[in-house]
């Protein structure tokens, strides 16, 4: 009797190391495959890769097996591996695209969710993993490896920019949140800071007119940038860099559940305090700044996946360049040139579907924008409110037509203390706030005419209380002969009325005085462009290719006249017209083996017609505007040691410069290029290490980029033996940023 019993006490034991466990990751390129399904060929053994990619099987029996993968969009793949007992088989597999980035969904060209190779709009889509390639502390900076988008420094002290679409400046492009605008006029230069990364699912990218759905001033693109889920993100997850200049950023997100409640917490907090003056002009290099955002997102559960989710975000931020010994009390002084910015920035969106048998969905969202800003001795004391509400139907008749239809109304109240917002009552001097009111109602019809012909038809009123009625039509056309090939062809048009000091910095920073020379009319912009994309499978991997031409045309341009005056900025609307057009094409290499490249670029020509004091037309070319631009990224992961290596880059060509009368400094900015490189090592548990260094060619523009650095406030202008040219301050002469070479290292956690 007793061996019986030793024989069952002994019985799990040797039962246990007759087995062993299989752990291991799934992988596209750089990517990871979530929810994958893994089995063992002639078993009833399987499991799923989780989010990252991840899988796990246990008590697997000892022996030669055939493990299968397989996931929606990608080739199976197979592999035979051999289960030792009481040990875990590691292993990688990689997974080959079948086209599976045009199986992504998108909402940003339709506002319904679509994949991609339905879409009559072309879309591109950016997910968190392609900046990561080159993390940054603000998704502003992580566009510079966008093909045709450049974040634009546009001061030289204070380092505040805005995003360039297509060679068209900041305010012709649309940022909006989860699709609400609430990114504009003052926030147009500081919108895309401060938004947690951790709270990032995707960003899409529209170049070319939005109009119909999001607004007459979606003229040259849209940015849309797509908060994640409650429900689908990781439980928690933090990110912390620090650079070798100094420069200290961190990214927090948890979420929770309370009943049917799901709660999303970012918290984003940024930190640069070093001043450094490498060039030797008694200028900070780099703005110093103190940031910090907390973005909170809610979503409810209810029937029938109806949605229902609430966002709001605060934005603080001090910033200050300018002399190196300046400090807080010379503050709007004339003694230490500084520019200083205080930001206070609240945000509210949301997005409710209605309990109806139809798709209907109100969406609104609300900003309030207050900034305290000194320029040297000018000051800028600013308040801007929008408001916005948009109800939008949505219903598929006949299975031919997918129709749009919706109603929004948009408030903006602005306020300051320059003469923007001045009363023209001589007699009774006071502030008078612009306050704009904005109906709309728009109808689109997308139209499947064949299942390889697609027509989208668009048409936008709008109603501005202060220029009256704005038709904004758009035509889209989508042709696919077969699964691999798609050509889309598109026209629209669009109509902006320009807010000089909510949009232009160099306008509000008091280097020069503004003159608006006369009561400005609206601009309006009409687009074509024709987009064409190719998908090759071979045997060595997955290619995906496309191209476009594009072309704007411009009536009422209004640009700043940086040359008639050297102490002036003039606005007034074009006596003419002016074209932004061009060409691009992108190209991503998804190998078999764990390699991906990425290379893209743009050509452009942008320029204005005007017809001069003779009578003649001149062509003059758009200021701070490339001709060819590039963007590079090269990935290869080894997979047996978790490492990743990431070399990720732009060029840019010649681009004109505003220049002062018989100015000595040239008057295109040379060619140059960004590049980066980074080591990612990903260990278990949910732990990646990073760490590498930005901008390897240590490229900076010239020293006298600013120009008589050492006397800011022109208390000598008129000496003629410190000035015999006549030259006045002037920051304006500036295209990227200062900041060279340096190191970054980072830690980032996932919880599953």
């Amino acid at each position: 009797m007793k061996y019986v019993l030793i024989i069952m006490l002994l019985f799990p034991v040797c039962l246990f190391g007759q087995t062993g466990a299989i752990k291991g990751r799934i992988m596209h390129g750089e990517e990871a495959v979530s929810f994958a399904n893994v089995g063992l060929a002639g078993t009833n053994l399987g499991t799923a890769s989780d989010m990252d990619g991840y899988f796990e099987m246990k008590q697997v029996p000892a022996g030669k097996y055939t493990i299968q993968f397989s996931a929606v969009g990608y080739k199976s793949n197979k592999q035979s591996i051999v289960v030792q007992p009481g040990t875990v088989t590691r292993l990688n597999a990689t997974l080959e695209s079948t086209s599976q980035e045009m199986d992504e969904f998108v909402v940003t060209g339709t506002l319904k969710e679509t994949s991609i190779r339905e879409s009559a709009v072309p879309i591109e889509v950016y997910k968190p993993v392609y900046f990561k390639k080159n993390p940054t502390p603000s998704l502003f900076q992580s566009l510079q490896i966008v093909n045709g988008v450049r974040p634009q420094i546009n001061c030289s002290v204070c380092n505040t920019g805005d995003v360039h679409i297509n060679g068209m400046e900041g305010p012709y492009t649309m940022v909006t949140i989860d699709g609400m605008p609430v990114v504009g006029g003052l926030a147009s230069v500081y919108g895309l800071n401060g938004i947690p990364n951790s709270m990032i699912a995707q960003m899409e990218v529209v170049k070319g007119p939005a109009s119909t759905l999001y607004g007459s001033e979606a003229v040259g693109g849209l940015i849309n940038v797509i908060t994640a889920s409650p429900k689908d993100a990781p439980r928690f997850s933090f990110d912390l860099m620090a650079t070798t200049w100094g420069e200290i950023n961190t990214d927090v997100s948890t979420k929770y559940r309370i009943g049917k409640l799901n709660s999303l917490l970012g918290i984003s907090y940024f930190n640069y305090s070093n001043p450094i003056d490498n060039n030797g002009d008694n200028f900070t290099d780099v703005t110093l700044a103190d940031r910090i955002s907390i973005f909170n997102k809610y979503s409810i559960d209810r029937k029938k996946d109806r949605v229902a989710s609430l966002g709001i975000r605060y934005v603080y931020e001090d910033r200050w360049g300018g002399e190196m010994q300046w400090s807080p009390e010379f503050r709007g002084g004339d003694s230490i040139y500084g520019e200083s910015i205080y930001t206070n920035r609240y945000e509210i969106l949301g997005n409710y579907q209605l309990p109806t048998t139809e798709t209907i969905l109100f969406s609104f969202s609300y900003a309030d924008h207050h900034q305290n800003a000194a320029y040297g001795n000018t000051s800028y004391i600013a308040d801007q409110d929008i408001a916005y509400a948009q109800l939008h139907w949505n219903k598929k008749l006949w299975d031919l037509h997918d129709v749009t239809l919706g109603t929004a109304f948009r408030y903006t109240y602005y306020d300051d203390n320059t003469p923007a917002t001045f009363s023209p009552d001589t007699a009774d001097p006071h502030n008078l706030p612009n306050r704009i009111y904005l109906p709309g109602v728009f109808l689109q019809d997308e139209y499947s005419l064949h299942e390889k012909h697609k027509l989208l038809l668009g048409v936008r009123y709008d109603y501005d209380s202060r220029h009256g009625d704005i038709l904004t039509p758009r035509a889209n056309y989508k042709w696919s002969p077969n699964d691999n090939n798609i050509l889309r062809f598109s026209f629209g048009t669009g109509y902006r009325v320009a807010n000089i000091f909510t949009e232009d910095h160099a306008a509000a920073q008091g280097a020069r005085e503004v003159i608006v020379k006369e009561h400005l009319k609206p601009e309006q912009s009409y687009n074509g462009n024709v987009f064409y994309q190719k998908f090759i499978n071979t045997r060595f991997g997955f290619i995906n290719l496309d191209a476009s031409v594009f072309y704007t045309h411009f009536t009422n341009k209004i640009n700043p006249d940086y040359t008639t005056d050297d102490n002036l900025i003039i606005y007034e609307n074009l006596n003419g017209y002016a074209v932004s057009r061009g060409a691009s094409f992108n190209t991503t290499w998804n190998f078999t083996s764990p390699l991906v490249i990425k290379l893209g670029a743009t050509f452009l020509d942008v320029y204005q017609v005007e017809e001069g004091e003779d009578g003649i037309f001149e062509k003059h070319e758009q200021l701070f505007t490339e001709n060819v631009s590039g963007t590079y990224s090269v990935s290869y992961s080894f997979q047996k040691s978790n490492l990743k290596i990431d070399y990720s880059g732009n060029l840019y060509g010649p681009m004109k410069l505003p220049l002062l009368q018989n100015d000595k400094r040239p008057g295109y900015s040379d060619w140059y290029s960004i590049q980066n490189i980074q080591l990612t090592k990903t260990f278990p548990k949910g732990w990646e290490v990073y760490f590498g260094v930005k901008n390897l060619l240590n490229f900076t523009p010239p020293p006298y980029s600013i120009l008589r650095a050492h006397d800011p406030f022109d208390k000598k202008a008129d000496d003629p033996v410190d000035n015999p040219y006549g030259w006045s301050f002037d920051p304006t002469y500036v295209y990227t940023s200062f900041q060279g070479i340096r190191g970054f290292f980072g830690i980032r956690y996932t919880m599953k």
